[in-house]
C-alpha cells in the first residue's frame, strides 16, 4: 500500500474508532426522506404475518407475498430464533404487518412511484405495523427498511423492533439508480448475478446494467444469429436466452430493471468468431465493419431478440472508445468511405445514428456513452440518454443541450478503481454545477460501474460493497438529508456493511482501499 493509501487508512480507522455504534444510533441505510422514532421496544410475534386487508393490489403474481417471505428470512438469518421463548407471552408483541397498496398494477415501468410510508406504533390491541405504498415496488422498499429496524435480542432469543414508535416517509431522489456488471471480461455464473441483485435491493438500487458482451467474449445466445456465442470463452461460459429471461424476471420481482448493453461499433471483436465478415479484416478487427450491410442486419437481429426478453424502456448501445484506424486501412472500407464521401469521424457518426434508428424501431430508447455526445451531440436522437463516464463536467453540457444524462464519472463511481474510497463514492454529486431546475430534472440518475477485467465470482461482492452502498444513499436520499462530511455517516455505513455480512454478502471493510481485507482482529463495526 502506498503512502496515500496508508494516510487514508489511518484517517478511516480514526473515524471508526471515534464513531458511535450500537442500537442507540439511527442505523438505516440509505437514510429515508423523513424519520421519527421513539425509545421503546417490541418483540416480533412468532406468528408475525402479512395482512393486506383494504389493499387495491391483489398480488396475483405473489410479488408482495414473496417479498414478505424474504423479509422474514432476512431478519432471522443471523441467529436461531427460539420459538418456545416465554417472552412470546409478553403484551408488547408486534403481531402483523398491515400493507395497503393503492395501485392494482404491478407492471414495472421506469419512473414508477417507489414511495412508501411505514409506521410501527408502540401500543395497540393487537399491535400492527402499517405500510402504505402507491405500488407494490414502493412496498418492497418499505419491507427492506422494516428489515433494518429488526434485531436479534440475546436475552429473549427472538426478534426485537427497537426505538418504536416509528414513522418513516420515504421516496427516491433519482429515478435511475444503477449498478453495472461486466460478463465479457469474466463470466459471472447466474447464482452470483442473482446474489448481486438481492444485495441491490438492500440499498434500493433499481437498475442492473448488464454489460453482456465485449471484445473478449460473446457469452449470450442470439437465436437470430446462433453463431455469435461461438465468441464465448468456452461452451459452458454462456447464457441462454432462457437464462437471460430468468435474470430479468428475478430482478423484476424485486423492483429492479435490467438494462442490456451491446457496445457498438467498438468493443466487438468477439462477434467475429462466429461471423468473421463483421470485422474489417482478419488482421484489423475493430470496430465493426461500417461498410457491410450484414453488420446492421446482425444488430437488428440482436435487438429484435433483446426486445423479447429485455423489456426495460432503454437499451444501451455503447459507442465509446472507437478507434477508426481500421476503417482507413482496410481497402474495401476505404473504398466505401470514398464512395459515400465520408471521413472516419463521419462514418463513426453514421454507424451510431443508424444503430440508434434500429433500436428505436424495436421500441427502445437509447443510452450511449458520452463520446457520442462529445463528437456529434447535436445529431443524436433527441430521446438519447448520454451516459457520462470520462469527465465530471460533461453532465452540465449534456443537460444544457436538452438531453438526459446518467452520471458515472470514473474518478468517483468506478468500482474497479480500487483507490476510489467509499467516502469519495458518497460525496460524488450527480447535480454538481447544474443549478437550473429544469436541467437538473434531465439528470435521471447515476450508476456505479464494475468493469470486469479483474472481477469474477471470487471477488465481485467485496468489490461492489460497501462502496456501491455509499453511492446508493447519494442517489436515494434527498440532498438536504445527505451528510456534508462523510465522517458523519461512517458509523452507520459500518453498521450496514456488517448487516450485509450477516446476510451472507461478502462486503469489504470500510477501512483501507477498495476491497481490502481487515487490517487486524476486532469487531466488524470497527473495520
Amino acid at each position: 500500500m502506498g503512502e496515500r493509501g496508508m494516510k487514508l487508512l489511518g484517517l478511516v480507522l480514526l473515524v471508526l474508532s471515534s464513531a458511535g455504534y450500537g442500537v442507540v444510533g439511527l442505523n438505516i441505510w440509505p437514510m429515508p426522506k423523513s424519520v421519527n422514532h421513539g425509545q421503546q421496544s417490541l418483540l416480533l410475534s412468532k406468528d408475525f404475518a402479512l395482512d393486506t386487508e383494504g389493499s387495491k393490489y391483489s398480488d396475483s403474481s405473489s410479488i408482495l407475498k414473496d417479498g414478505f417471505s424474504r423479509l422474514l428470512d432476512l431478519i432471522q438469518v443471523s441467529h436461531n430464533v427460539d420459538e418456545n421463548s416465554t417472552y412470546y407471552d409478553h403484551s408488547q408483541l408486534l403481531k402483523r404487518l398491515h400493507v395497503v397498496i393503492f395501485s392494482p398494477d404491478d407492471k414495472l415501468q421506469f419512473g414508477i412511484d417507489e414511495s412508501y410510508k411505514l409506521t410501527v406504533p408502540s401500543t395497540g390491541n393487537p399491535i400492527y405495523a402499517h405500510l402504505e405504498a402507491h405500488t407494490v415496488y414502493g412496498a418492497l422498499h418499505g419491507l427492506q427498511t422494516f428489515s433494518q429496524l429488526c434485531n436479534f435480542n440475546f436475552t429473549t432469543r427472538i426478534i426485537e423492533v427497537r426505538q418504536v414508535p416509528w414513522i418513516i416517509i420515504d421516496q427516491p431522489r433519482f429515478q435511475y439508480r444503477g449498478l453495472l456488471i461486466d460478463t465479457s471480461r469474466h463470466y459471472q455464473p447466474l447464482p452470483m448475478i442473482k446474489n448481486v441483485i438481492d444485495a441491490m435491493t438492500y440499498t434500493k438500487l433499481n437498475v442492473l446494467h448488464w454489460h453482456i458482451v465485449d471484445s473478449q467474449s460473446f457469452p449470450l445466445e442470439i437465436p437470430s444469429y446462433p453463431k455469435l456465442w461461438k465468441g464465448a470463452y468456452s461452451s459452458s461460459e454462456r447464457y441462454t436466452m432462457a437464462d437471460a429471461a430468468e435474470v430479468v424476471d428475478f430482478a423484476r420481482r424485486r423492483g429492479i430493471h435490467v438494462l442490456a448493453e451491446i457496445d457498438v461499433p467498438g468493443h466487438a471483436g468477439s462477434w467475429g468468431v462466429g461471423y468473421p465478415s463483421l470485422l474489417p479484416s482478419p488482421t484489423c478487427q475493430q470496430p465493426l465493419d461500417v461498410s457491410n450491410e450484414f453488420t446492421f442486419k446482425v444488430i437488428d437481429g440482436i435487438l429484435s431478440d433483446f426486445s423479447k426478453v429485455f423489456n426495460f424502456r432503454f437499451v444501451h448501445l455503447g459507442g465509446d472508445e472507437v478507434d477508426t484506424t481500421c476503417w482507413a486501412l482496410v481497402p474495401h472500407i476505404r473504398e466505401w468511405l470514398n464512395k459515400k464521401g465520408l471521413n472516419e469521424s463521419e462514418a463513426y457518426e453514421y454507424f451510431v445514428l443508424r444503430a440508434q434508428k434500429i433500436a428505436l424501431s424495436h421500441g427502445y430508447e437509447v443510452i450511449n456513452w458520452e463520446e457520442t455526445f462529445n463528437h456529434f451531440g447535436s445529431k443524436l436522437n433527441p430521446s438519447t440518454v448520454v451516459h457520462n463516464w470520462l469527465e465530471g463536467n460533461v453532465a452540465p453540457r449534456v443537460v444544457a443541450a436538452g438531453l438526459r444524462c446518467i452520471v458515472s464519472n470514473q474518478d468517483k463511481w468506478y468500482l474497479d478503481h480500487l483507490d476510489a474510497t467509499w467516502d469519495q463514492f458518497y460525496m460524488n454529486e450527480p447535480l454538481a454545477n447544474i443549478t437550473n431546475s429544469k436541467q437538473q430534472k434531465l439528470v435521471i440518475g447515476g450508476e456505479v460501474c464494475l468493469w470486469g477485467e479483474h472481477i469474477d465470482g471470487s471477488d465481485i461482492e467485496q468489490t461492489i460493497w460497501p462502496r456501491a452502498a455509499a453511492a446508493a444513499e447519494r442517489m436515494w436520499t434527498p440532498f438536504n438529508n445527505l451528510a456534508k462530511d462523510p465522517r458523519q455517516v461512517t458509523g452507520r455505513l459500518a453498521h450496514f456493511r456488517c448487516l450485509l455480512n450477516q446476510r451472507g454478502v461478502a462486503a469489504a471493510p470500510l477501512a483501507g482501499l477498495g476491497r481490502a481485507v481487515p487490517v487486524e482482529p476486532g469487531s466488524c463495526y470497527k473495520q
